[in-house]
């Protein structure tokens, strides 16, 4: 596969899996849609065995000349390859958590996620500019859709606001985007990563693009359509909405904030401080209060990822790897718990905490996943929340000591409003009569939760083998963020280059 475009192939074998389900039977296009998935998701493996760590920064690249301003180029550093197989591996557990509760048109909703799959994959990837922008962009309409069309009773609200606030958020940054173009003549991402805007105009060109990533992470205050996103959207779209599409924010502060206006990044760490203190602390509070299992968890992910604001502003090493592991942990933890809830809306369908109480009861094999996902997002050593978190408050504490005592409060919170929800779940005597009949968790649902309690466990116990392939791209984005960078032991010497990988085996220095 070496000489292959395996980033096309990746793009364009769910877009034509997802015309192939528009001319298909409701069974045919389960299974287009999930065998199409699982290609995708093995491509992903082959790529992760082949990408050297130290090696090129840029793998897998690929590039054609559509225009004098526009380009087909893709091509992925560590940071993009690890987001792009969390986006691989998550598909097809979407398309099995829809099997059974999407019962209407189904040809065109499976046809919807794989459209969304395609885009999602094209973020990352994308070298161009403008191409970044339309993958960007695109993937609004097959959510809007998803929210709007198979949602719940409010979804066309919900949908409206979540496609206004996200997409008037871009408008700006597309004016940024032409504007930079204009000043530098390129549209590659890669020189523009190592290009020197005027200070001053990097203010400008800083606060156009944090008016997109602010929306799609989403920061306090512009954090409200998500909640009502989530509660109306299917399972599976909650899945993918907090698995994948909250991390293109993360994606583009370290894409695009952190390299290309480091100045104007530096000038806002008080600002970028201020807002995820009052995002993790506030956030959580309202968690607590929550009646609805979907609203809870929609909460716990805007305090989840104040931490990852916390880790790339503190602009040092173990800040922004530990942003990095946040985002592929609360990636897999959030996907869990919105499919933990989803197995028991489709028995009860009700999403009220009182409705239900007992279930370790009848249902221990769910109990017992439920309790991993909660303690991993908890951040219980040994699972994925504990590595990134600690990386993250370690990192923060070296450039804000209140930073970092704002997001322990966070973390005492979480365990607060996570916990008290498992208790009112899974303990205690059934509230219902419904409750205490449900069966355990079937074949197909054990298959869902599974994988993922592997990787929340396999990320805890060895997070080495995703620190790795990022590693030397961190160090590439610290050399631009030296100058700026607040006093901390964690940046590099004088005279000395930034660590980096020297062998392997993931020995550095």
């Amino acid at each position: 596969m070496s000489g292959l475009p395996v980033l096309t192939i990746l793009i364009a074998l769910p877009l034509i899996a997802g015309v192939l389900c528009l001319f298909a039977s409701a069974q045919a296009a389960r299974w287009i849609a999930l065998l199409s998935t699982l290609a995708g998701f093995a491509i992903g493996i082959w790529m992760w065995i082949a990408f050297v760590p130290g090696g090129p920064q840029w793998q897998f690249t690929e590039h054609v000349a559509l225009a004098s301003d526009f380009s087909w180029a893709l091509g992925i550093d560590g940071i993009a390859l690890l987001l792009t197989e969390l986006t691989l591996f998550l598909m097809p557990i979407c398309i099995l958590a829809s099997w059974r509760s999407i019962e209407r048109r189904v040809p065109e909703y499976m046809a919807a996620f794989l459209l969304m799959d395609a885009l999602m994959v094209g973020v990352f990837a994308a070298q161009d500019l403008f191409l970044f922008y339309v993958f960007f962009e695109g993937g609004l309409i097959p959510m809007y859709l998803i929210i709007g069309v198979w949602g719940g009773a409010e979804r066309i609200k919900a949908s409206y606001k979540f496609f206004l606030y996200t997409f008037l958020g871009s408008v700006l940054m597309l004016v940024a985007m032409i504007y930079m173009v204009a000043t530098s003549g390129t549209t590659s991402i890669p020189q523009l990563m190592a290009y020197d805007f005027p200070p001053q105009v990097q203010t400008w060109l800083w606060l156009a693009f944090l008016a997109s990533f602010a929306v799609k992470l989403p920061m306090w205050p512009v954090h409200t359509w998500l909640p009502d996103a989530h509660v109306q959207a299917p399972t599976a779209g909650s899945v993918i909405l907090a698995g994948v599409l909250l991390k293109m924010g993360g994606y583009g502060f370290v894409r695009f904030s952190l390299p290309m206006f480091p100045d104007a990044s530096a000038q806002f760490i008080p600002l970028m401080f201020a807002l995820s203190a009052v995002a993790v602390i506030y956030t959580s509070l309202v968690a607590l209060v929550q009646r609805d299992m979907k609203k809870l968890i929609a909460y716990s992910s805007v305090a989840h990822m104040a931490f990852v604001t916390f880790g790339l502003f503190a602009m040092n090493r173990q800040g922004i790897e530990g942003a990095l592991i946040v985002m592929l942990s609360h990636g897999l933890v959030s996907s869990a718990l919105f499919l933990v809830v989803g197995v028991i809306y489709d028995r009860m369908h009700t999403r009220e905490i009182a409705q239900y109480g007992g279930l370790s009861n009848n249902m221990p094999g769910y109990a017992l996943l439920f309790m991993l996902f909660t303690m991993a997002s908890v951040g219980l050593p040994g699972t994925s929340g504990f590595v990134g978190e600690f990386l993250s408050l370690m990192g923060t504490y070296k450039a804000s000591t209140w930073g970092a005592i704002a997001g322990t409060t966070g973390i005492i919170l979480g365990a607060c409003y996570m916990l008290y929800l498992y208790w009112r779940v899974a303990f205690g005597t059934a509230r219902t009569a419904e409750a205490a009949a449900m069966p355990d968790l079937s074949a197909r649902e054990w298959w869902l939760l599974g994988p993922i309690a592997a990787g929340v466990l396999w990320m805890g116990v060895y997070p080495e083998s995703f620190l790795a392939p990022m590693r030397q791209d961190v160090g590439y984005l610290l050399q631009r963020l030296e100058r700026v960078a607040p006093p901390g032991d964690s940046q590099p010497t004088a005279g000395k280059p930034p660590l980096k990988v020297i062998d392997a085996e993931g020995a550095h220095e």
